[in-house]
């Protein structure tokens, strides 16, 4: 399976805010333990390099890289050993850049000109974000109408409540959120409940 293919099979992306690297290696073990070997950590603190770099080197878990919004992240990234990148708005730079690499990307598009202008860059798989704010699942059933090939992966205000109507959506490959790996549980290094909260989502995902 290629990393796009993977992620659909995981059904889940857990986005990870970390302020200290060096919780990385735990954070891997409890996804890992939770049944949910993916995650996709935010460049949106000044460890994020550092964490993904930890994480990428675990080998156990496919470790992407999430709010990047330039060329150069995209360069610091790659360096760091991320598999996929995510955007929340799709940016040209951004996906020539990852092209370039040969990283699978992930553009933010909520509109059909964000979806179309994803098409033009040769990419199928889009980041539906802000997922909660730009009309629930309704709207992407809407895209998913004139752009048939097109999977979305929703991200943004999604928690276990409402997870069952997203992936209930045909064009949906996964469901991003970070209601299983909360910062302020990463901060205080309750890695067990990491975990348990995983393996909640992990069963949520397969019902």
């Amino acid at each position: 399976m290629d990393v796009l293919d993977r992620v659909t099979a995981a059904r889940l992306v857990p986005v990870v805010v970390l302020d200290d690297a060096a919780a990385a290696p735990a954070l891997a073990d409890a996804l890992v333990a939770g049944g949910l070997p993916v995650a996709e950590v935010t460049f949106r603190t000044p460890a994020a390099a550092d964490a993904v770099r930890a994480m990428a080197d675990h080998g156990g878990v496919l470790v992407g890289a999430g709010t990047v919004l330039t060329p150069a992240q995209v360069d610091e990234a790659v360096a760091a050993g991320a598999r996929f990148v995510v955007s929340p708005g799709t940016s040209r730079a951004v996906v020539e850049r990852c092209l370039e690499h040969g990283v699978a990307v992930l553009p933010g598009a909520v509109t059909a000109t964000e979806v179309q202008a994803a098409l033009e860059l040769g990419l199928s798989t889009v980041k539906f974000f802000p997922a909660a704010t730009s009309g629930g699942p309704a709207a992407v059933r809407a895209l998913a109408a004139p752009f048939g090939g097109v999977r979305f992966v929703p991200t943004g205000g999604i928690g276990p409540d409402d997870l069952a109507p997203w992936l209930a959506v045909p064009s949906v490959a996964a469901v991003g959120g970070s209601w299983m790996v909360p910062r302020d549980l990463l901060a205080a290094g309750d890695f067990d409940a990491v975990r348990d909260l995983t393996a909640h989502a992990v069963a949520l995902a397969a019902r």
